[in-house]
């Protein structure tokens, strides 16, 4: 990346993306995503991305006079890719919990959705133990969902089936590899109950509830020692909530504000 400059002495690096003393804005910012958890972030079949986080990044990348560019990771690693400055920042509807944040630092929430269970309607099943003994439940690799269940089901005879890509764990509820499946409310909906073979299943239960494990919303990851670019982004956030930008964005894609305040 051409024409960076490094920070005056004893001021954060913050992965090259400021000119001396951070007052001038490089021309890009790497963020780091994993494509396919719609309606957060996923390919058209052009191949071309989108989804809230993407529309929210670039608004983002706007406010701050950077250019986007975005890098693809696997979910489980993208926390090791951000620590090996494979990219500048995290954007991938990753919840903030104090198990990720021994390892890196986060912006203040910028939106909050619940994780909830599916399932066939007919199985009549429920996210509780008793309920889901000697069943198979699927959850995305490396996510909040997998820590919930792992901690509160896993120990009590709930076989927890962690899959790489989320697009994987719907075809298995669809063929019956799978009883269950935890992920963010929105992501079911978008990536599987509004679609024709999704038609048999629905939500079972409520919103599921532990702070510990899911978090307290959803924010940019950034490296521990990038506090100045953690600022800048926290500054263009808290702008675009104040003009309404991720309030649009918000009710465009999921017809209410989830964006906190």
């Amino acid at each position: 990346m051409n024409g960076r400059m490094a920070l005056l002495a004893g001021a954060s690096l913050c992965a090259g993306l400021f000119g001396a003393a951070g007052a001038q804005a490089a021309e890009t910012l790497r963020i780091g995503l994993e494509a396919s958890y719609p309606p957060f972030e996923s390919k058209t079949a052009a191949g071309a991305l989108t989804g809230f986080d993407i529309d929210v990044g670039n608004a983002v990348c706007k406010r701050m006079k950077v250019k986007c560019v975005w890098v693809e990771n696997a979910f489980d690693g993208l926390i090791p890719a951000l620590s090996a400055k494979k990219f500048d920042v995290i954007n991938s509807a990753m919840n903030i919990t104090e198990k990720r944040r021994q390892s890196i630092d986060f912006t203040a929430p910028i939106y909050h959705v619940p994780s909830q269970m599916i399932a066939r309607r007919d199985a009549h099943l429920q996210p509780t133990v008793q309920s889901l003994k000697g069943k198979s439940v699927g959850v995305l690799q490396g996510s909040i969902q997998e820590d919930y269940v792992r901690k509160h089901w896993a120990g009590a005879g709930v076989n927890v089936v962690a899959y790489p890509d989320q697009s994987q764990i719907y075809p298995d509820l669809v063929h019956g590899r799978l009883d269950a499946a935890v992920q963010e409310a929105p992501t079911a909906v978008s990536g599987f109950l509004s679609k024709a073979e999704g038609r048999d299943f629905d939500f079972a239960g409520g919103p599921l509830v532990d702070t510990a494990t899911l978090g307290v919303g959803v924010g940019f990851g950034l490296r521990k020692d990038d506090a100045v670019l953690r600022k800048r982004i926290e500054q263009a956030i808290a702008a675009l909530k104040t003009d309404g930008t991720l309030k649009r964005l918000s009710v465009h894609y999921f017809k209410s504000d989830i964006i906190t305040p």
